[in-house]
């Protein structure tokens, strides 16, 4: 029997771990001579304080649902995918394939190959560790690091080869104009009235709700999903119910890849409207500490994403009107992680002897 209810788990001890990691964020920035009050208000104001802000927070969150949501498939079924990175730059190069070789007439036609591009490329990066994991028992965790090197070197290749545009820049041609998706400064113009103006947040937002829907139907909905949760939960008990190790960790890593490619349809489709270096950016890491904090479920994956974008544009406003560094906000990031995984049991044990003590009262 659980001893903490469900909501405690779910908001209660993430809640605490970020008031954590920001109590000692505010040290460190009170360190550096610089206002913690001011700095907070100051990233509010930045990434909450005007449709710019906004769209460039749900532009970054966009990015972190995709990659949150393929390592939240992958923890169900007890796997530790850190290949979200690799995934989303092969996706990349499944968009821009879709879009530089197929003559889309609409960009809505165009969104739909585009996705199903990106999720096959993903999911065929990822089925390859998945494969040495479930046939020889190579662990996930080191073969989906070593194929973000392997994907990124291959990103490179054909950005210096078959696919480059003319010029020094290591990138493709610009996409088509049929290609190019609506951004939210196209879809809230209301004459005189532009929200989101100069904004790169786009329409792929949506396809990213609909994927937290998908997932969340899956995992709990599906006889698929539970036998997902059930290996997840006791291998040897699953083996039992006749549900099999290699189908599950197969089917698992190839949503999750499919997941993390998908990403690329936001920055290289949506925003960049073409393939460059190092278009991932590191959100596929981001989203491990998007699925830790959001507890593997997607609507706390929804939230967390909007968490990490809030702190990646909060952060951008810090480094430009502040002598706080940039890279202060990846220390943010880490406590988070920090608080969120490694040190769990720190808000967990001491929460969960409250509730037992409240319940013996």
């Amino acid at each position: 029997m659980d001893v903490m209810p469900k909501w405690a788990d779910v908001i209660l001890i993430p809640l605490i771990s970020i008031l954590l990691a920001a109590l000692l964020s505010a040290l460190v920035i009170l360190a550096i001579g610089e206002n913690p009050w001011e700095a907070l208000k100051l990233m509010v104001n930045g990434a909450l304080g005007s449709t710019y802000g906004w769209g460039y927070t749900l532009y970054y969150a966009t990015n972190f649902i995709f990659t949150g949501l393929a390592v939240s498939i992958a923890f169900h079924a007890r796997m530790f995918n850190i290949g979200g990175e690799g995934q989303a730059l092969v996706g990349g190069l499944g968009v821009a394939i879709i879009c530089l070789f197929i003559p889309w007439p609409h960009w809505s036609l165009a969104l739909i190959g585009a996705t199903i591009g990106a999720a096959i490329f993903g999911a065929a990066w990822a089925a390859i560790p998945a494969f040495l994991q479930a046939k020889r028992g190579s662990h996930i965790v080191i073969t989906t690091i070593m194929f973000n090197f392997i994907a990124a070197a291959l990103l490179n290749y054909f950005l210096i080869g078959a696919l480059k545009a003319p010029g020094m820049e290591p990138a493709t041609p610009r996409f088509p104009e049929a290609t190019h998706l609506p951004s939210f400064q196209d879809m809230f113009n209301f004459g005189e009235t532009t929200l989101f103006r100069g904004a790169p947040a786009n329409i792929t937002f949506f396809v990213a709700l609909a994927a937290c829907v998908f997932l969340w139907a899956l995992i709990w909905r599906t006889r698929l999903g539970y036998e997902i949760r059930s290996f997840g939960h006791s291998e040897s008990a699953a083996k039992y119910a006749g549900i099999s190790p290699t189908k599950i960790i197969m089917v698992a890593m190839l949503i999750s890849g499919a997941l993390a490619g998908m990403m690329a349809i936001n920055n290289v489709q949506g925003e960049a409207e073409r393939l460059v270096l190092n278009a991932v950016e590191g959100a596929g890491f981001i989203g491990i500490a998007v699925a830790l904090m959001g507890r593997s479920h997607p609507f706390g994956v929804l939230l967390a994403a909007l968490l990490f974008g809030f702190l990646y544009q909060g952060g951008a406003e810090l480094a430009l009107w502040t002598s706080i560094p940039r890279e202060l906000i990846i220390v943010i990031q880490a406590l988070v992680i920090l608080f969120t995984g490694a040190l769990d049991n720190m808000v967990r044990m001491p929460l969960e002897r409250l509730f037992l003590a409240m319940r013996r009262a």
